[in-house]
């Protein structure tokens, strides 16, 4: 291998480090096609460069964690870990799509499975020391 790949695989892990500002761990829990819209936040003022493009990819249509790494060239955790910083910032939300939405227009009103299982996640996850409800039997 040779000194100069080395040296320009360290500068971007270097790079990738300090962008992510040494985290190895996203605070919110994302798939790899979780979809991101638009949210009315705005990134702090500390954000790195990354969060504009981002922002800017994001407000041509929705886009999914995987698709938002690729267009970055950065590794998936640190996509993952700026996307939170966002999530964060209200500056993105995640966007409920037609997967979660009924298969059939003309189903009732109740919510669907999927669209439950979501959300069963999503408040795990944000209240991860709450007591689950138990039933008394």
């Amino acid at each position: 291998m040779s000194t100069y790949g080395d040296a320009a695989e360290d500068s971007t892990f270097v790079r990738t480090y300090t962008l992510t500002r040494g985290r190895t761990e996203p605070r919110h829990l994302l798939g790899l096609d979780t979809v991101l819209d638009l949210g009315p936040g705005r990134p702090g003022p500390g954000q790195a460069e990354e969060c504009e493009e981002i922002l800017a990819l994001c407000r041509e249509h929705r886009r999914s964690v995987t698709e938002l790494a690729g267009r970055l060239g950065r590794p998936i955790t640190a996509a993952k870990i700026l996307v939170s910083d966002l999530l964060d910032a209200h500056a993105l939300v995640v966007s409920v799509t037609d997967a979660y939405a009924a298969a059939d227009t003309d189903a009732d009103e109740r919510p669907t499975t999927h669209l439950l299982a979501a959300l069963s996640v999503a408040l795990k996850r944000k209240f991860p020391d709450a007591i689950p409800y138990r039933q008394a039997g």
